[in-house]
């Protein structure tokens, strides 16, 4: 019932863009209803509250190539819906064909971060975040400015900011503010896991041992081996959303000192956001640095690689020193077990497609 109201509000929309050009709009302050299933109640600005229009302006704004320098990149360029909102490159490559520094981010549940969005937090809001990329002249290289004049000469855009925020005047906050909005409503809570704990589904015999190892601590005193996952992946969304160091590299290996970078405390060094393992399996390649290309070598990375830091996070210290020794069939069954965090509704929700 849910899809056929969708498709209707979605024939309404390409009609009413349609009638744009001579038509004048209308503010609209309709809220938007935030679909959340089992998860809390995300802590969504209270100075930018979800309207149907401020949502589907973002999503406008979120595949528009307009924001980019040359018109040939959006944010969706890099944050691709089939992929879980990320890039399967290793680096993305921006408007002036040169790599960016670190793996795209996932897009997914944002709603419930609290510590700073990028690697390295250097962003405090979701909106902060939403402008960055098209300013780095590594993305999209373009300015806020020329941005805004472009909109201002696109009728589409000039209404749909009118029926958003009332005010016909098109800025660079409103932009911010209407892709915060497209991007909070972008929740993924229906992977084959969160049906199996509705008791919806049933997991396979390699899945449920990948369940239990991802939630235990090795105790090699008792013969009990664990991956002690949830340590920092734990919760509904499976990351603690904090910065840490998850032993890739040694002090005289690091090359890029990620959130020590905007704190410029020496704790810091090295040390990056915790990302969701929810989608992980479509989101790859993997870490700050996409070095890994496969949940095997992820795995492998934390049962034998784990290297000694003076900024290595304390709960993997042990690891470092005698690894997880996890078996071939132990590290099959964690991949299984994270292939149920794949939620196929998700990369195929068409309140979160191109409408273009």
């Amino acid at each position: 019932m849910k899809q056929y109201i969708f498709i209707i509000i979605m024939l309404s929309f390409i009609f009413s863009c349609k009638k744009d050009v001579t038509e004048i709009a209308q503010y609209d302050s309709t809220p938007y209803s935030l679909e959340i299933g089992p998860f809390p109640k995300p802590g969504v600005a209270t100075d930018n509250s979800l309207t149907v229009q401020g949502v589907q302006l973002g999503r406008l704004l979120f595949y528009e190539k307009k924001l980019s320098r040359d018109g040939t990149m959006a944010c969706a360029t890099c944050h691709m819906q089939v992929d879980g909102f990320s890039d399967i490159r290793q680096f993305s490559v921006g408007v002036d064909l040169l790599n960016g520094k670190r793996n795209a981010m996932a897009i997914i549940n944002l709603a419930w971060h609290k510590e700073g969005f990028f690697w390295d937090g250097r962003a405090a809001t979701l909106r902060e975040q939403s402008l960055k990329p098209i300013q780095d002249v590594l993305e999209m290289h373009e300015t806020l400015d020329n941005v805004v004049n472009k909109l201002k000469a696109d009728k589409l855009y000039v209404n749909q900011f009118i029926r958003a925020f009332k005010d016909p005047e098109i800025s660079s906050e409103k932009v911010s503010l209407a892709l915060e909005q497209f991007m909070v409503t972008m929740v993924s809570y229906n992977s084959k896991f969160d049906q199996y704990k509705r008791g919806e589904v049933q997991l396979t015999e390699s899945e449920k041992r990948g369940l239990d190892l991802f939630n235990r601590e090795k105790d090699p005193l008792n013969g009990i081996k664990g991956g002690e996952c949830f340590h920092c992946h734990g919760g509904f969304d499976f990351t603690n959303y904090k910065f840490t160091s998850n032993g890739l590299d040694n002090d005289f290996e690091f090359t890029d000192l990620g959130r020590y970078n905007v704190t410029k405390l020496d704790p810091d060094k090295a040390r990056f956001k915790v990302p969701t393992l929810r989608n992980i399996e479509l989101t790859g390649p993997y870490m700050h640095d996409g070095r890994f290309t496969t949940l095997e070598q992820v795995i492998e990375h934390y049962n034998t690689g784990v290297k000694f830091s003076s900024t290595l996070d304390p709960v993997m210290s042990h690891i470092a020193q005698e690894g997880l020794e996890l078996s071939d069939q132990d590290k099959q069954d964690l991949v299984s077990f994270l292939k149920t965090l794949t939620d196929k509704e998700f990369i195929k929700n068409l309140q979160f497609s191109n409408p273009f």
